[in-house]
This record gives structure tokens, sequence and C-alpha cells, in this order.
């Protein structure tokens, strides 16, 4: 069966790779000349890459990884220390760790709570731990009804004191969804730590060993295309073309020698909600189903590349500023093979919530990240022979990932649609992981299983797919 694909981003790959898998034949279309939605990456004329954001895989990514392990890529992944490492405000320059002993969890985590003392006192420990136990006995059902409330209304709720929100979450939330704690729905920060807390190394997190475009995407390209599957750049996807009953009947793709209409025997779209909802033709546009999108829009986010003429700092992880502008940041000379410089440091660092930002130029954004990171690293900008800054790429992604504030949850869709060959995959999708890379590609494989049960192949499984890792 021949399914068509707007997207290439994890989503549209992963649900292609599944695809492939069942013994279907994906074609991926991308409007732009680079894979990867919200993980591409382009080089510069220097030869650096630079990212559309900070990309950290954590041990609480099933989906993720038993998908590099079936690309045969998971050496890819450079695991870092069972640690989270925060900046201290109070005492620039300096670091507050939750170091994760190897023991079995939720004790490693209770320990790593415990063991920090900087941050946290003992009765805003003991009073958020006890804040915590409906979630970890009830689980995801409880999770999910916290959705009605901002993380900073269900901390009130469990009387948790308002410190442990400044001191921890604020970081936290940012670096989940790109907006702060009182905004963001109690469903996400509680569904991150609930993986954290009920898996032993759920919090352990790793970089990939160069560029996602490069080390993911391309491999996930290569083995749809090897099986006879296609991926096609810069094949713009304009209208939804649809026959008498409302079911697809192609994608009219824009190309440069005049435009094409692709026919496939199913459709699905991999685009971001906010491009999908513009693109929704005017007959679906009353349905229900398609009408619960117009809830989800969209966070914006901004990404910076800094490259500085000195080391800044030798630290081999992720670090949250705590800043008011900045999100998390690494630098990446440490963190990413591909990336490696002994002498000279790459920062990438998110700039979040970006909303009062994302309209103002990039020199004005660099130098107001620079006033941050004279505080993050007081010894390298406050001498007489302050760090240089070489060069600088700045990302602006004006809609990433959906926000995910209250009461989003009955707003994403299914990935089986009302019409009867399009389906929608993407992060945004109903699954477990939320808005993330796990989340795209579990929506990728969850899609992949939906056509699968609507139109299941008469001839079964090809013989070679005893070693694709087939788990549909």
């Amino acid at each position: 069966m021949r399914v068509a694909i707007a997207g290439a981003g994890l989503a549209g790959l992963s649900c292609a790779k599944y695809l492939i898998d069942a013994g279907h034949t994906p074609i991926v279309l991308e409007r732009r000349e680079v894979l990867g939605g919200k993980v591409a990456a382009w080089k510069d004329s220097d030869g650096d890459w630079y990212e559309t954001g900070l990309h950290v895989f954590f041990g609480a990514y099933p989906n993720m990884l038993q998908l590099l392990q079936e690309l045969g890529i998971a050496d890819r992944l450079q695991w870092k220390e069972h640690t989270m490492i925060f900046n201290q405000p109070t005492a620039p320059g300096t670091y507050s760790r939750f170091d994760f002993p190897d023991i079995p969890a939720p004790w490693n985590g209770i320990v790593a709570i415990l063991r920090n003392n900087d941050m946290l006192k003992w009765p805003e420990k003991i009073r958020f731990g006890l804040g915590l136990i409906p979630a970890i006995l009830k689980g995801q059902s409880y999770v999910e009804e916290m959705d009605r409330y901002s993380f900073s209304e269900w901390l009130q709720k469990q009387k948790v004191p308002p410190r442990v929100e400044k001191e921890v979450f604020i970081a936290m939330s940012k670096a989940l969804n790109f907006i702060n704690p009182d905004e963001i729905s109690a469903t996400v920060l509680l569904t991150a730590l609930n993986r954290f807390l009920q898996e032993k190394n759920g919090s352990k997190m790793a970089f990939l060993d160069g560029s996602p475009t490069e080390r993911l995407c391309q491999p996930l390209v290569d083995y749809i295309t090897s099986d006879g599957g296609e991926v096609r750049l810069q094949a713009p996807v304009k209208e939804f073309l649809l026959d008498d009953d409302g079911s697809v009947r192609g994608f009219l793709i824009r190309g440069g020698t005049g435009d094409e209409v692709l026919t496939a025997d199913a459709y699905v779209s991999a685009m971001p909600v906010d491009p999908l909802k513009l693109m929704l033709p005017e007959p679906w546009r009353q349905m229900e189903y398609f009408q619960q999108l117009l809830g989800l829009e969209g966070v914006p986010v901004i990404n910076l590349h800094l490259w500085f003429d000195r080391k800044l700092t030798d630290i081999d992880h992720l670090l949250f500023s705590r800043s008011p502008l900045l999100s998390v940041y690494a630098d990446m000379s440490n963190t990413c093979r591909e990336y490696a410089n002994p002498d000279k440091s790459m920062l990438e660092l998110v700039l979040a919530p970006a909303a009062d930002w994302i309209g103002k130029s990039d020199r004005e954004i660099v130098e107001a990240t620079l006033g941050e990171l004279e505080k993050l690293f007081p010894q390298h900008f406050g001498s007489n022979r302050p760090a240089k800054l070489l060069k600088y790429h700045v990302v602006k992604t004006p809609r990433s990932v959906y926000k995910a504030t209250p009461e989003r949850q009955q707003h994403r869709p299914d990935q089986t649609t009302p019409i009867a060959n399009f389906y929608l995959t993407g992060d945004y999708t109903m699954q477990r992981y939320l808005a993330s890379m796990e989340g795209a590609v579990l929506s990728g494989k969850l899609t992949s299983e939906a056509i699968a049960l609507r139109a299941p192949l008469r001839c079964g499984l090809r013989a070679n797919d005893s070693n694709r890792g087939v788990s549909l």
C-alpha cells in the first residue's frame, strides 16, 4: 500500500519507518531543503552545525531508544553522568547538583533530592515528597486529571512551599515547554516526574554525537529508501485534494517546474499543528474532530549558538541556567563528539519564554544573552580580558511544540481521523509523552499501527522483516 506523508520531521520519518516494517511503501514529502522538522540542523560557511533546538535524550524515552536500536545507531548516544545540574543565581559561577546513585527507582531519585541541601530545605523536601504521593500511587490517570491546573496551582493545592517552584521548577518548566510554571499544565511536569522517579535511568541524559539531521534523520531516510520508500525534499504540499465523499484523492505538491498531484492509498499529515490548521479543507473544518485543533497553538522558542575564543566550562552535561531569560544550555564542545574543541567553547542555549523576544533582532537577543552569561561565568566576563564572542547563530521558531497550558489534553486528537484514508501524526497528537522527541516517535508508530489496522496487508510481513525489529 502506498502512503503519502506530508512532513519529514521525527514523527513523519518514524511513521514511514514503521510502515516499511509492515510492508507498505511510504512517500515522505518535506517542504524545506532539510530533514528533521523541530530537530533540523544546518551547516554554516565554516562547516559548523547549528540546530533548531538543544536536543537531549532521556532514559525514559523507550520508543526513541528502541528506534535507535532498530536502526543500528544506539551507539551514537553519548550518555552523561546521572545527575541534574543547576546554576546558583545567588553564587554566580557555582552549581548545585542532584546526583542519582546506582540503586533502584524510586530510591535513587529520593536520595538525589535528600542529598541536595543547596536549593531546598528539609521541610520543603518533605512537603514536596508528600505532594507527589498521589501521582506515584495513582499513576497516569491522576496525572491526566491534573491537566485542569497549572503546575503553580497544583503546587499550591498540595501545600508545597512557593520556594520549591522558584528554586527548581521554573527552570524545569521552561526546559519542558518553554513557559513558566504558572502557565504550564501540571500534567506536563507530573508526567516527567513520574517517569524520572519510577524508572531507574529515567532522568539520565544523553546527547547525540553529531547533528540530529545527519546522525538521526539521515539513517531513517536510508532505512526507508533502501526498501522502496521515498523521501523528497523541497516538495511542499499545497493542498489536500478531496473526492466527492470528502476523502483524500491526492496531495497537490508545489514544484519549481509546476504543480504535481501525488496519489496514494492513504495519506498522513506529519505537519506541526499550526500549518495543519491552515491547510484543512473547508468541508473538514466543521467536523468536531478537526475543530478541537483550534485549542492547540505552537509556543515560540529561540535557540542560540555562541562560539567563544576560550573554554568557559569543562562541564560535560546539560545545565539549568535558572536565569529569567535563559532556560537550559550546554557547552557542545564538551557534550558532542563532532563539535568537540579542547580550547574553545560553543554554547547552545534556549531562550524562554520567548514571546517578548521573537520579534527582536538577532543582535538584541545576543546582547541580552551575553548579559546573562556575565552572571553565569563571571570569571570569564568580569575580568580585564573578557571572553570574546567569535560568531553566533540565532534560530527562531515562532510556533514550536504546542503550548501545554491547562485543559490542552482535551484538544489533542487521536491519530485516526474521521476521514477514511487520512491520518495525523506528530507530538501534539494524543500519546503519553506530550510534546517531545519521544512523543514524535511514539506518534509515528501509533499512526503506522492505525494504518495497518485499517488496511492490513493480505500478503503479510516480508521475509526480511525478522531482522527489522518489527514491533507493530
